[in-house]
């Protein structure tokens, strides 16, 4: 079913210029729906009005056991004789076209059976046991999971605790989501009959989460007709001029799309690839956008060319066919095929300039891709069948389990953290609204699915749960990063996890989190030990206030006597020597010396910018040498990630290595990042490289320098 070609909101249907792969007739759901029932038939063969949907599942089917579909029916039937809908029409039409439409997407049986049983349960006699005594368990439990998330009050309270019920049952079995999906179809087609503030409350419940459930599942079918329903309620009058531009352009005697479908085709016959090309209309919600986009719109914008061949391989041979005798947009070119969408879609996307200047817009892709495309998980079948070896290699992980999608298991995670409904319902729709999912790679390979825009934030908690607690930095693609670093996909992230079991989070990390999954963890730990959850902490902070406090040490500080540091000798009879403090130059570093006021000779590391700036300036050197002295005084600056304790940390580990603190400072945290410089003496130079190595490895330090000034030294 395409519900792009038929117009569900109108009197009667668009006609498509889509030519059909099957010669079956195509069926219309909504007059079926209507239509009065058949006398009951005979038992050894299906009753007229169920042969629609037998019809439809055979052309999916075709060695289909319909026995099932023909005793279902017998009961449905029989148990809702005499119940009508609002419409008037006998209440057997709504499982019957709920249950058509999962038949032309490509439901299996079982789940077919399911939707004609549907509503047995909770409105006719009926009972689950019964279900289950004459149908099987797996039967029984998608009645029961369906069941469930009938009759919704659709005020504010009921709503959310409705839709938790609902993600939950769709996470044991994503065939009671399809259900669902299709039910609320049919009873959108038919919202006419209630009054328009019930209407648009449904609507505007359809549109926030039953829609961008369907686009998670990947069924696009029941997706862009529900949004072509919900169009027309909420926004009848931008609905209605939508309308009259696609009635005008039909209208239409030049018609772009049809003169670039017959390059299109005398290319691919030309190259000997056997193809289908069809023109794809926009629907309604579609067109819209694309006229709010570009203004107005051309014959061009009201559709797309859709390419079908039988091999992956194809679809690369169509492209290159493609920009190799048309003229390529190449900024259009998407590759969903290496790299699918997280709702199961695979197909390349390119553009071809028309010889007006019009581009017109192509998709690429197998026929059992574009399958998939219209119908996502229904047209997996029964996800607990032993996989055929054609499914298993084209297995790709998370993305084909139709069990359990991915992004499902996220949500079902978080769902259950969630403090209260009120909070459920508005993370949910936060997290529906993020469209579009990147992948990202752990260092072993392993991979992370996550929304577009998440941060390294959003990623540990996606990896470690609220372990992430103790997360301290993160490398992406090799470099150090933040936490509040923006992924891109493709990104290879490697996150960095403290060892101290007291770690905690920053109420800073929410400011960075955009995961339901990352938020929720760091709101309940806050709430759960109020007053921290500030990054250093309450005694790191007050320790570094300390060190600030202290005075820096300066090369004219004068030196006690147990402080005997490193002596420099120069090639200047009675000169004063004086470190730079801009470089503090310690044994064994190499070191040149230039004279400045009053006979001081300062000595310099030769890769120091000053000396590079002297010498530009035609200062003269002074040689320089190192004495017999071994101690040796150096200022070095640790880069960190903020933890508790960490100065305490860092103080411990120079002190092991013999090393003392002459003066400390520490820089506010930014970013979760901290800056410690200390001014160390040290009993023999020659340990310079083991204390920078010992700092370095003080969990949440990732690197360690010297210190580099930029200060005048003449």
């Amino acid at each position: 079913m395409s519900a792009e070609a038929t117009n569900p909101a109108s009197p009667g249907p668009v006609i498509n210029t889509v030519p059909r792969r099957k010669a079956r007739p195509r069926i219309d759901l909504r007059r079926l729906g209507r239509a009065a029932l058949l006398g009951p038939a005979a038992r050894d063969r299906l009753p007229d009005a169920i042969g629609h949907v037998a019809e439809a599942h055979r052309a999916h089917y075709p060695d289909a056991d319909l026995e099932p579909l023909r005793r279902a029916w017998v009961l449905a039937e029989s148990s809702h004789r005499g119940q009508m809908r609002k419409s008037g029409e006998p209440y057997i039409t709504h499982p019957l076209a709920v249950t058509l439409i999962l038949a032309e997407l490509g439901a299996e049986t079982t789940t077919l059976t399911a939707s004609l049983l549907h509503d047995t349960v909770e409105d006719t006699a009926v009972t689950l046991d019964q279900v289950g005594e004459e149908f099987g368990a797996e039967v029984r439990y998608l009645v029961d999971g369906v069941t469930k998330l009938e009759k919704v009050d659709y005020g504010a309270a009921a709503e959310p605790e409705t839709f938790r019920k609902m993600l939950v049952a769709t996470g044991s079995d994503v065939r009671v989501m399809s259900i669902k999906l299709a039910d609320r179809l049919h009873n959108m087609r038919t919202l006419g009959v209630m009054r328009p503030e019930k209407q648009a409350r449904i609507a505007k419940v359809t549109r926030d989460v039953l829609i961008p459930l369907a686009e998670r599942l990947g069924v696009q079918a029941l997706k862009t007709e529900l949004e072509d329903l919900v169009f027309a309620i909420l926004h009848p009058e931008e609905y209605d001029h939508t309308r009259e531009l696609i009635v005008d352009n039909a209208s239409r005697t030049d018609d772009p799309l049809a003169e670039v479908t017959d390059e299109v085709r005398t290319v691919l016959r030309d190259a000997g690839i056997q193809a289908e090309v069809l023109i794809r209309p926009r629907h309604f919600v579609s067109v819209h956008r694309v006229a709010r986009k570009r203004g107005r719109l051309r014959g061009a914008d009201f559709g797309r060319l859709l390419v079908l061949v039988n091999e992956d391989a194809d679809c690369y041979g169509v492209l290159g066919e493609l920009h190799t005798c048309l003229k390529p947009v190449v900024s259009e070119f998407k590759d969903f095929i290496a790299v699918p969408k997280f709702n199961l879609y695979q197909s390349l996307h390119t553009a071809v300039a028309h010889t007006d200047g019009q581009v017109v817009e192509v998709l690429i892709r197998t026929h059992q891709m574009h399958k998939v495309a219209e119908a996502g998980v229904i047209a997996l079948g029964n996800p607990y069948a032993p996989p055929s070896e054609e499914q298993q290699a084209a297995n790709d992980g998370e993305r084909a389990d139709p069990t359990r999608p991915g992004w499902l298991s996220r949500l079902l995670d978080w769902q259950e953290g969630a403090p209260d409904p009120d909070t459920f319902w508005s993370t949910l729709r936060e997290d529906l609204a993020q469209d579009r999912e990147i992948t990202v790679f752990r260092p072993d390979g392993g991979t992370l699915g996550l929304p577009d825009g998440a941060t390294c934030v959003d990623a540990a908690y996606a990896q470690y749960g609220e372990d992430a607690h103790a997360c301290i930095g993160a490398r992406v693609n090799g470099r150090l990063a933040t936490l509040s670093t923006v992924l891109k996909d493709g990104d290879t992230v490697q996150l960095l996890m403290g060892q101290d079991p007291a770690s905690e989070p920053s109420r800073e990390w929410l400011e960075h989190a955009h995961t339901p999954a990352a938020r929720i963890a760091i709101q309940r730990w806050i709430a759960a030990h109020p007053g921290r959850g500030d990054g250093e902490g309450a005694e790191t902070a007050e320790k570094a206030h300390s060190a600030r406090s202290a005075p820096p040490a300066s090369e004219d500080t004068p030196h006690t006597p147990a402080e005997r540091p490193a002596t420099p000798v120069v090639d200047q009879p009675g000169a004063t020597v004086r470190l730079a403090g801009c470089c503090t130059p310690v044994p064994p570093d190499e070191v040149t010396g230039f004279s400045v006021r009053g006979g001081v000779v300062t000595v310099h590391r030769v890769e120091c910018a000053a000396v590079a700036q002297m010498k530009s300036v035609g200062r003269a050197e002074v040689g320089v040498r190192w004495g017999d002295t071994t101690e040796c005084r150096v200022t070095l600056v640790a880069e960190s990630f903020g933890r508790p304790h960490l100065l305490a940390d860092l103080t411990e580990a120079i002190a092991l290595e013999g090393a003392e603190i002459v003066s400390a400072t520490v820089e506010p945290p930014t970013q979760q990042r901290v800056r410690h410089t200390y001014t160390l003496q040290l009993p023999d130079a020659a340990h310079l490289l083991t204390l920078m190595r010992a700092m370095r490895n003080v969990p949440g330090v990732y690197d360690v320098s010297r210190a580099q000034h930029h200060t005048t030294a003449f």
